[in-house]
Formats: structure tokens, C-alpha cells, sequence
């Protein structure tokens, strides 16, 4: 069997890959690796928080996974539709043994994901995960385990407070209110697409919402953080100070300017650096980011007298490496961005509300901000329906970068990797000149497909 967790859980297509049987079973494992400190029948029962984005698949499957903890004795806390970060705010915040969302994030509605939370709100370790996963394999191959009955069952309970228990803790956070703005929230159809406007709104700015009328079945589809285009609009149709949008389980947050030009995650993350470092809050005068960051960011970060750590991509190693060296800030071009004294993970709405709160506290617009650094031209090409794992091992693929990397020199690099999420590889190629990037990675692109087709 290969290894089921990816890079942010088990993900797959609802009722295929992933199914109700398997979404049991993972949450057994989970109840008895992750909630080991408390006693399945002792005095304190272990006790998990369950939240999910609004998929038609999550229904059956926040069923399964609620099955699943119940039986193994742990009590459940449902907290329904909220975000990624909301599921981990209040598992931290409850003092939840374990937390679960329900969710594949920015991919397409018919996919679906099991994200399990450790003690305290935080991602698992691959530890973690590979213990869950062997307990998991054991019992379904036939090995038993103690199956509580009677009164030590787990028991279950709506808990409707957790919407205004985040809300609160948003706004909480925010350095000064957003009274004079007007903002475009594009919610993805996905879960913040009631705790986002509700929580600009209590903090002073003025909401229009895009993409906040979920039906199960339209999470991510031609919106959110993924597709800017309807944001970009927008904006500059309601003559709008900018926009957010987040992804469908709202970890993310990209942003479009009043003009109707996209800022990224690398430029968000930059804008925050500069006001963290300002407010005496960026410790050790650094910002996490990945091997994807732009070279921009890191060009204008050194400039600024601020330094840059750069992990493998995944905002779970941005995590790794903030909590294991103490440094507050870190995260993605694709808009993840962790501020650790407020949150144990991305959190888009959090991002989008300290990045306005940034604008009316400096009195400057988002382009202005965002200004402070210059991305070099980067394309990024999904070679989809290869065999990923043989990135690091074709000799063919090999000579192709070795080539590309002599023709761009020091001005530009070139990055390909095995997607943890998706069955492809992608091709990221970055050069002072658009059009050698496009080139470059094109022709990349290309051997990848006969290589590893």
C-alpha cells in the first residue's frame, strides 16, 4: 500500500479514493494515536473538534469520521462549515485532544480530504501520520482492539459557539480597526464564506462578497483564490479599496489591488514582515518561506535588513521550521501565510485582515505596499498523468535542467517537484525575461511528458 497522507492529509476523490470505510478507519487510528494521553475508559474521555468545508461529500464523510471517533470512546465536538484554521483555532482553544477537517481545499468539488490536528491545534508530523497510517493498516487487516460499550461510548454535540468563538478571536487579534474600507471578499463558495464577512465587518470595513453562496457542489469553481479573475473585476467595478480571496477551506489569502492587479502570497508575506519588524514582532528579523518564493522576495526582504529561511513547500514545513527556531512569520506564494503568536496554521482570513489593517494604519494604498518588492518574471507549468516519483531518478530529465540552468546563468533557476496533493509534476522556471521563462519551461515541460509519461 502506498502511503496514504500527502502533504496536507488524505485527499482523494469523495466515494472513490476516498470513501466513508476509509474515512472510519483513518479516525480510529487516529483516536487511539492521537488521544493516547487521555484514557478511553478512565475518568476524562479524549475529546475531538470536527469541522468541514461545504463539499456535498463532506456530509457523509463528517459522518463517517464522527462514527469512526465515537466508537473508539472519544467524545466529538461538531462544529460544522468553518475553516481550516477555525477547526485548529478551536482545538487549541478547547483544549481538544485531536481536531479533523473535512476538506481538499482549492481542488475541484468532486475531491475531498481527511485532515487530522494534534493537541494544541497543530499538523501532524510524519511520524504522526505513519503511526496513524500502520494502525490503521493493522486493523484492517483483522487486528483487534477494545471496543468500548455502554456509557464509555464516545458522545457527540453540535457546538453552533464555535463561529463566534473564531470571529472573536480574528478580530481580537487586529492592531487597529478597518473603519474608511471598502473590501471585495471572494470566499470560493468554500467555508469562510460567512466567518470572513462577518469578521471585516465587525472590525469596521465595508463588505462586498463574491463567491459566498455555497450549495455543496460550487466550491472553487471559477472562483477564490485560485481564479482571480471575477475578484479583479470586481474591484475595480465597485471602485473598491482591494480584494481578498480564499481558497475553499480558507488557509489562503491572495489579494488584488484597486487597479485590479494581483498580489501574491511572497508580496502579502512581504508587506507583513515590514509591519511585524515595526511593531517589534519579527523575531529575529526573519520570514520563512519556501523554494518557490520568488527570487524578488528574497532580494527585497535582504534589502530591507530582514532574512529569509526557505523550506520545502508546504506550509507545514514553513511551520516545522518557525516553531523549531522561534521565528514568527512565514509562508507561500500561493498565499498561505502563518503569523504564529495568532495561529497554528495558514489563516487566510487572519492574513487578509492584518494586510488591512496594515493599509489603514500607514495610510497607503495596497499597491504602494505591495510595491516594496518586484517579482521576477515566473512561470509555472502542471505536467499532469506522469509517473511523479521518477523526478529525482530520469537521466533525461537530469540533462534537461542541467541545460536550461546553463542558459539562464545567475539571472534566473529553474524548480520541479512532485505535487503532494495532485497527480503531476510541476515545472517552475523564473528569468530576468519573460519570454526566456516561458521558453525554458515549455521545453521542460515537454521532456517531463516524454520522460516520465
Amino acid at each position: 500500500m502506498g502511503r496514504l497522507f500527502g502533504t496536507d492529509g488524505v485527499r482523494g476523490v469523495a466515494n472513490a479514493d476516498l470513501t466513508a470505510e476509509l474515512a472510519l478507519g483513518l479516525s480510529v487510528a487516529a483516536a487511539h494515536v492521537l488521544a493516547e494521553t487521555g484514557t478511553l475508559d478512565g475518568e476524562r474521555r479524549p475529546t475531538a473538534v470536527v469541522g468541514r468545508d461545504p463539499r456535498a461529500s463532506g456530509e457523509f464523510l463528517e459522518a463517517a469520521v464522527v462514527a469512526g471517533l465515537a466508537s473508539a470512546g472519544v467524545d466529538v465536538l461538531r462544529v460544522g462549515v468553518l475553516p481550516t484554521p477555525a477547526v485548529a483555532y478551536l482545538t487549541g482553544a478547547l483544549g481538544a485532544d485531536l481536531g479533523v477537517m473535512l476538506s481538499a481545499s482549492h481542488n475541484a468539488m468532486p475531491d475531498n480530504g481527511v485532515k487530522f490536528i494534534a493537541r494544541g491545534g497543530h499538523k501532524l508530523s510524519d511520524e504522526l501520520e505513519d503511526r496513524i497510517e500502520t494502525l490503521y493498516e493493522q486493523h484492517r487487516t483483522g487486528a483487534p482492539w477494545e471496543r468500548p460499550t455502554g456509557a464509555g461510548v464516545g458522545r457527540v454535540t453540535e457546538y453552533a459557539e464555535g463561529f463566534d468563538r473564531y470571529v472573536a478571536h480574528l478580530v481580537a487579534v487586529l492592531p487597529n480597526r478597518l473603519d474608511g474600507l471598502k473590501i471585495v471578499l471572494d470566499e470560493a463558495h468554500g467555508a469562510a464564506a460567512r466567518v470572513s464577512p462577518e469578521a471585516f465587518a465587525r472590525a469596521g470595513a465595508e463588505v462586498i462578497t463574491i463567491g459566498a453562496s455555497p450549495d455543496g457542489l460550487n466550491i472553487n469553481a471559477g472562483c477564490g483564490s485560485t481564479h482571480l479573475d471575477l475578484l479583479k473585476a470586481a474591484v475595480v467595478e465597485h471602485g473598491a479599496d482591494f480584494g481578498i480571496a480564499h481558497d475553499g477551506d480558507a488557509d489562503r489569502c491572495l489579494a488584488v489591488d484597486a487597479s485590479g492587479e494581483e498580489v501574491d502570497g511572497d508580496q502579502i508575506l512581504a508587506v507583513l514582515a515590514l509591519a511585524m519588524r515595526e511593531a517589534g514582532q519579527l523575531r529575529k528579523d526573519t520570514v520563512v518561506g519556501t523554494v518557490m518564493s520568488n527570487l524578488g522576495f528574497k532580494i527585497a526582504m535582504e534589502r530591507e535588513g530582514i532574512h529569509v529561511v526557505q523550506t520545502a513547500v508546504g506550509d507545514r514545513y514553513v511551520l516545522e521550521s518557525m516553531k523549531a527556531e522561534g521565528f514568527a512569520l512565514g509562508g507561500e506564494q500561493s498565499g498561505h501565510v502563518i503569523v504564529l503568536d495568532h495561529a497554528t496554521t495558514g489563516d487566510g482570513t487572519l492574513t487578509g485582515l492584518l494586510l488591512a489593517a496594515r493599509v489603514v494604519a500607514t495610510g497607503r494604498t495596497l499597491a504602494e505596499l505591495a510595491g516594496v518588492m518586484q517579482r521576477l518574471p515566473q512561470i509555472l507549468i502542471n505536467v499532469p498523468d506522469v509517473d511523479k516519483s521518477r523526478v529525482e531518478t530520469s537521466a533525461e530529465l537530469s540533462a534537461a535542467i542541467d541545460e536550461a540552468e546553463r542558459e539562464l546563468g545567475d539571472t534566473g533557476r529553474v524548480l520541479l517537484r512532485q505535487s503532494g496533493t495532485e497527480p503531476l509534476v510541476r515545472v517552475m522556471v523564473e528569468a530576468a525575461d519573460i519570454e526566456q521563462a516561458r521558453s525554458v519551461a515549455g521545453r521542460l515541460a515537454d521532456v517531463v511528458k516524454s520522460a516520465l509519461g
